[in-house]
């Protein structure tokens, strides 16, 4: 174990560790640690104040709630039909519902972690499975995913957000002379990000309340009308509940495996729970727990108000006519697109494109932590507003460089999601294990690890079959070719 020494000034605690074959990172009392970059070197806490996650902490229940839930629903939850498609009513649902609990109990787990003990907060992932896991395998397990679910996210709600943007300005126009007609795919992608970056100017997370309140209202709003339309327009011919037979025993494999995939994948923002605990105030007397735990549950019960209508409604619409590489919407715009007002298509663009730009500040915010986090690192300094620009312009650019020269990126978004979803059912219960240290072979140790190791089973399981399924079918690897996705086509007339 490496030597720890601990250097005392007036105010701040530097703690460093003296190189040896095996390292750990101690954790201090009263202490708020900051990402770690070099598992060497922790930052004063008095520095906290100066990074936008942890800047400003006058959050409470509320605001929890709008960044849960503005994080947590979008357009993932449209191939639920599509998981139900492929497992039926009885299994569609049964998994939905473990999905749901499981997601659940691992968030409560984080919120309890975030504080587990008095005056210690951990206000970001990567800190707390450093803590559990140590500096080599926590950043080994945990960079990856975090960076992706939130790059990765951002990258692709530019794709979504842009794609929709475009729709909505063709919907508008109607003339082929249009001048949004002649807009380039790539153009609106940047037309996009450039409105998202003008709101990522707010200084800090605690700042986007108002954004994520009407990230809320406009996810809430998008799916609520999608199920309900799809009820009321009725059922296209020829349509059936039978899951659709499959080439081989192993595509059939392959088939149901992708489908617990789109149904786990649905409950998303694990990877801001900690950070979005990290905007409240806490004390002894006053935990934050206490007022996070309430907005995780208005969160969650609204969550489930959203997506299981959506899943029931749209498997019913649909059965197993849904296509399945576009989901709800794409199933609506084909069957029903025609005999629908214009005016409602627009109406569910917009409410796209405004959940899409609001959901992009949330998860770009670890982002933007983690590159003020460098910066004041070396120079031991606030960021400017300047400076503060320039790195929300400088990852915008690069999101938006990737949504256009990796265009396919969704294609491996079942790949790339098995990767990192133990970081949403595995990881929370093995860091508990690690820091809270329950009895062994008591219940919360059985019910901990068992969870956690069929996290990390699940995640293997659908990695396989998203690579089966693409060495089997292959992917259109087209780089700078941007097209709408699938989820956005139009129907065809």
């Amino acid at each position: 174990m490496g030597e720890v020494m601990v250097e005392e000034y007036p105010f701040v605690h530097v703690v460093t560790t003296v190189p040896s074959p095996i390292q750990e990172v101690v954790p201090k009392p009263q202490e708020d640690w900051l990402p770690v970059s070099d598992s060497r070197k922790e930052v004063p806490s008095p520095q906290e104040g100066w990074l936008p996650i942890t800047e400003s902490r006058k959050g409470g229940a509320f605001t929890s709630a709008f960044h849960l839930l503005s994080s947590g629903i979008g357009i993932q939850a449209f191939w639920l039909p599509v998981a139900f498609s492929k497992l039926g009513w009885f299994w569609g649902t049964a998994c939905l519902l473990l999905a749901f609990a499981w997601q659940l109990y691992t968030k409560w787990l984080l919120v309890q972690l975030h504080e587990p003990g008095p005056g210690t907060r951990y206000s970001r992932y990567l800190q707390l499975s450093v803590v559990a896991f140590g500096p080599k395998l926590g950043k080994l397990l945990a960079l990856f995913p975090v960076m992706y679910l939130s790059g990765g996210t951002c990258v692709m709600l530019i794709n979504y957000g842009g794609g929709s943007m475009e729709l909505l300005f063709r919907t508008l126009c109607g003339d082929s002379s249009c001048i949004a007609n002649k807009i380039t795919g790539a153009e609106w992608f940047m037309v996009f990000t450039c409105l998202a970056i003008i709101v990522a100017q707010l200084p800090n997370l605690n700042s986007m309340a108002g954004v994520s309140l009407l990230g809320t209202s406009t996810a809430i709003s998008y799916c609520t009308f999608l199920w309900i339309l799809s009820i009321t327009k009725g059922r296209p011919a020829g349509v059936s509940y039978s899951p659709p037979e499959a080439e081989s025993r192993m595509a059939r494999i392959g088939e149901v495996l992708t489908a617990i995939g789109m149904i786990a994948l649905a409950f998303r923002g694990h990877n801001v729970v900690l950070e979005i605990q990290g905007t409240m105030p806490s004390n002894p007397k006053h935990p934050s727990q206490e007022p996070m735990w309430r907005g995780v549950i208005v969160s969650c019960s609204i969550t489930a108000a959203c997506l299981f209508p959506l899943a029931i409604a749209g498997y019913w619409a649909y059965g197993n006519r849904i296509p399945a590489n576009g989901g709800l919407l794409s199933a609506f715009s084909e069957f029903h697109g025609q005999n629908t007002k214009k005016l409602v298509m627009r109406m569910i663009y917009l409410l796209i494109v405004v959940n899409s730009l609001c959901s992009y500040q949330i998860y770009a915010m670890p982002v933007f932590d983690n590159l003020e986090f460098r910066y004041i690192s070396k120079k031991n300094k606030p960021c400017s507003r300047w400076v503060r620009a320039a790195i929300r312009v400088f990852f915008g650019g690069l999101t938006t460089f990737i949504a256009v020269a990796v265009s396919f990126l969704g294609s491996l978004g079942p790949l790339i999601g098995g990767i990192a979803l133990p970081l949403t059912l595995a990881y929370p219960c093995f860091m508990w294990i690690a820091i809270k240290k329950p009895r062994q072979y008591g219940a919360m140790w059985y019910l901990n690890l068992g969870l956690g190791c069929s996290g990390i089973i699940l995640s293997v399981l659908l990695v396989a079959a998203a690579v089966w399924k693409i060495v089997d079918e292959g992917i259109d690897a087209s780089f700078f070719n941007t097209h709408l996705s699938p989820l956005l086509k139009p129907p065809q007339s």
